[in-house]
């Protein structure tokens, strides 16, 4: 049941985030269980008894699906508290609301750059509940097919099954986007790369959607004049900034012989021999560079520059939200590091012009 269950939950990339935060001590964690009706976190009268941010996936109605999370002190000391205090700023950086518990907001309200609820001890859990629930939420996330399917319209799906493909079911992007074209009534006819042609010869698309690392064959089966991007890149434009991607694509041309590249994936899953992160992502781009390159892995929510690297290579974010996705754009761009997405990358690498796939 645990695994059909959460082939059915919402994603964790498509839920709201809400932030519990304050100082240690304060009572939020007790909150949490609370307003979770759970025991997710240890509660003790200990300051600093939650040292790492812990989360839930909930319902809240009317507002939808949400992720709650307990965070640690703002006010923690010492060289681990600091640690722990920044992961809480993590936290709070892509957050879509916070709550903040107990005395010393004043202090921290310039940090904290989303919605916030105050709460105190001895509130009403239950008021706070509604107050979330009636909150009418912008999260400036757009649909992943806004301005290119309207009802009526046939979308082409090329999902290719190979060693990587899970068993018995689509991936996550692919299944998102055909429930989105459901949604807008319109068809989503699934197939593999081979059957392409067959399909075009008796079927007008108003899109064709590949999976990235078909994009070079899907494109020549396709006949002139059909639309062609990838899921990645329609999560790249739901989630990111096609622009920032395309000066990251640019900026390939610039690495140098045993350059630092980080591989950035908002997932966590066991590695095939073929494995499209660790392997052909790597060989994509030495070839576009020319050069040979060093690469550094990073996977699910985990996301950190070291090392200096030159260029970062972002998934297309499905379970990641764009609070998230556009955090990991901001930190590579102050340090001026350039991002691209896996793709854009893929299609570039495979001879296929980018500037049309971006649609």
């Amino acid at each position: 049941m645990g695994a059909l269950s959460s082939l059915d939950a919402t994603p964790r990339g498509n839920r709201i985030n809400i932030v519990f935060c304050g100082l240690r001590n304060a009572g939020k964690s007790t909150l949490v269980n609370a307003f979770t009706n759970s025991d997710l976190a240890i509660v003790s009268d200990v300051p600093g008894t939650t040292t790492d941010p812990v989360s839930k996936a909930m319902e809240i109605l009317p507002l939808g699906p949400c992720v709650v999370t307990d965070t640690a002190g703002l006010d923690d000391e010492g060289e681990l508290g600091g640690m722990r205090v920044r992961k809480t700023l993590d936290a709070i950086k892509t957050a879509d609301l916070a709550v903040w518990v107990g005395e010393g907001l004043d202090a921290w309200r310039d940090r904290i750059k989303v919605p916030i609820f105050e709460y105190r001890r001895g509130d009403s859990v239950d008021e706070l509940k509604s107050r979330i629930a009636a909150f009418k939420l912008d999260s400036g996330t757009p649909g992943l097919l806004d301005g290119l399917v309207e009802a009526g319209d046939t979308v082409l799906c090329v999902c290719p099954i190979d060693e990587s493909a899970p068993k018995s079911r689509l991936i996550l992007p692919q299944q998102q986007v055909i429930r989105e074209c459901l949604d807008r009534h319109a068809s989503a006819l699934v197939c593999q790369p081979e059957e392409v042609a067959p399909i075009c010869a008796k079927t007008a698309f108003t899109l064709a959607i590949t999976d990235s690392q078909a994009f070079g064959k899907v494109r020549a089966a396709l006949p002139p004049g059909v639309k062609l991007t990838s899921f990645s890149i329609l999560f790249a434009r739901q989630k990111g900034d096609l622009e920032t991607y395309r000066r990251g694509l640019v900026a390939i041309r610039n690495l140098r012989e045993g350059d630092l590249v980080l591989v950035a994936e908002g997932c966590t899953h066991r590695r095939e021999c073929n494995d499209i992160g660790t392997v052909k992502i790597p060989r994509a781009l030495e070839r576009l560079a020319g050069k040979k390159l060093d690469f550094k892995f990073v996977s699910g929510a985990r996301f950190k520059l070291e090392g200096d690297p030159k260029l970062v290579v972002q998934c297309g974010g499905c379970m990641l939200t764009r609070r998230e996705v556009l955090a990991r754009l901001d930190a590579a761009g102050v340090l001026g590091i350039p991002t691209v997405n896996y793709g854009m990358l893929l299609a570039l690498a495979q001879g296929v012009d980018v500037e049309s796939a971006m649609v």
